[in-house]
């Protein structure tokens, strides 16, 4: 097949400019708009990421190269998205990217702006979406590298100014009703699944999400179904059918073809949640637990502890965290002449310079100890902060230093429980060109979890910590744990809590 993609003219071209020949089976039915981009998923106790860069691996426990890609084509109201989702829980994996094809409608002209809002502009069409940018942006993520995915607004029929960064993907879901209908895009599928439903099934669903969700009439839907939904489907969307490696009759609710979909991809790549009961990482490394670290740790745990005693202990036990992750530095052999005429033989630091860059909030109180032994320091700040409308992770604020890339980084967060935030935040590091072997993440107290997280999605990373506590309970909360950190040291007591490791859990 030619690598070429197709390009789209009039609503009157046909499949044959596309994928499947002429001759494939039709059948009356309808489609649309395809749902919206998939907020993040959460199930019973436990959440599903929607940004970052996840640990998986290959047979051979190697880090994959690029990520696995799962295309969902199907009908408007086929129920992509909800196989989607019920794919990603039986998965059972931490961090996934979820691609909505609808994110990547085409910016329309002040006339087409006004044929849409009459119902008379066929977003059923090919030509209605943005291939180039699709196929490049997944190109991308399919890479590990980070992204800017546009968002669209249904109810303005436009792209809205602020798009969405997601910072490398290992797994990702991408779904959408001409998921099938480009053959570059084809290419980037390593499995291919087709949603079917019934056709009165998918109408009813459509009119109530269109009604509901986007401010549409009964009449301007069912306008639009008649003109475009129905052509379009049988036109474009069903012959693509024969290109899927699966096909799920009754979307969501077809749990023996999900258990297959699952198998298959757990034959793919590992998670690294597989490695969890294995030796903590040689990467990780612990502040001796002396009497005096011991004895620190026993009164920022005490939940009777004051704030003022909790803020005074906590830095003390900065400071020597700190002083540890110093002596990871590269270092060389350097002479100097004493007072007295003699030389010493003593060591140097051998690189070009050294940031620090905080976790916001609660990385932000390390600061101090880092400026305190380690003169003119850069500082960097990244806020990682939970949507409360969608739950997802978005980074909100950046402020790195232009030539980052050739100093060695100490990342700086309160706490690590999941392994979320710092995660994201290592992608950004890389994504700016800092050397995965310069990042050291330095905090407090780190989970298991979170340790073989970060260590096996970043190898080289130096993970330095005081203590390394056992497990999490069914909210994601560091067990024994220390509480939430952010909020005992800033005496806010859960309000506007900012990051995902703040709370001991993830940020979503």
């Amino acid at each position: 097949e030619s690598n070429s993609r197709s390009h789209y003219g009039s609503g009157e071209d046909s499949l044959d400019r596309l994928l499947p020949p002429a001759g494939a089976p039709r059948r009356k039915s309808a489609t649309s708009l395809s749902k919206t981009e998939p907020p993040l998923l959460r199930t019973g106790t436990r959440t599903i990421y929607t940004a970052g860069r996840p640990p998986w691996y290959d047979e051979h426990g190697a880090q994959s190269k690029e990520a696995f890609v799962i295309g969902l084509c199907g009908g408007s109201a086929s129920g992509k998205t909800t196989v989607a989702n019920k794919i990603i829980e039986a998965l059972d994996v931490p961090w996934v990217v979820l691609l909505s094809m609808d994110s990547f409608y085409k910016v329309l002209s002040p006339e087409e702006q006004a044929l849409a809002a009459s119902n008379d502009y066929n977003f059923d069409h090919p030509g209605a979406f943005d291939f180039e940018l699709l196929v490049a942006t997944l190109r991308k993520l399919k890479q590990g590298k980070s992204v800017k995915i546009p968002v669209y607004d249904f109810t303005l029929h436009g792209r809205q100014k602020d798009w969405k960064n997601v910072y490398g993907a290992s797994v990702i879901i991408f779904e959408g009703i001409m998921s099938f209908a480009d053959k570059e895009l084809l290419q980037l599928l390593d499995m291919k699944i087709f949603v079917d439903a019934d056709s009165d099934i998918r109408l009813v669903r459509r009119l109530r999400r269109d009604i509901t969700e986007r401010g549409r009439d009964i009449e301007g839907v069912i306008k639009q179904y008649n003109k475009f939904v129905k052509p379009a489907f049988e036109q474009y969307i069903e012959p693509t059918m024969r290109l899927a490696d699966i096909v799920v009759p009754r979307g969501g609710g077809n749990m023996v073809a999900i258990d297959l979909i699952v198998q298959h991809v757990h034959s793919q790549a590992l998670l690294a949640s597989a490695q969890q009961n294995q030796p903590l990482p040689q990467t990780l490394s612990v502040l001796e637990s002396t009497p005096q670290v011991k004895g620190l740790h026993t009164i920022i745990r005490n939940k009777e502890t004051s704030r003022d005693e909790f803020i005074f202990y906590s830095k003390r036990l900065m400071r020597l965290l700190i002083e540890h992750a110093l002596t990871f530095l590269p270092s060389q052999t350097c002479v100097v002449q004493t007072p007295q005429g003699q030389q010493y033989e003593g060591r140097s630091y051998n690189g070009k310079g050294i940031t620090g860059v905080s976790v916001l909030r609660a990385g932000e109180t390390m600061e101090p100890a880092l400026r305190a032994v380690c003169k003119d320091v850069r500082i960097g700040k990244i806020l990682i902060q939970t949507n409360l409308d969608s739950g997802e992770p978005e980074l909100h604020y950046l402020r790195l230093p232009k030539d980052i890339s050739e100093d060695h980084v100490i990342l700086m967060d309160s706490t690590v429980s999941t392994g979320a935030a710092a995660m994201m935040a290592v992608r950004v590091l890389l994504d700016h060109e800092v050397q995965e072997d310069r990042i050291a993440l330095v905090s407090l107290l780190m989970a298991e979890l979170g340790v073989h997280s970060v260590a096996y999605a970043f190898p080289k990373v130096k993970i330095i910590t005081t203590a390394v506590d056992k497990s999490l309970d069914d909210f994601l909360h560091v067990i024994p744990g220390i509480g939430d950190f952010g909020d005992r040291y800033f005496g806010t007591d859960g309000i506007d809590s900012l990051s995902d490791d703040d709370q001991d859990q993830p940020s979503y």
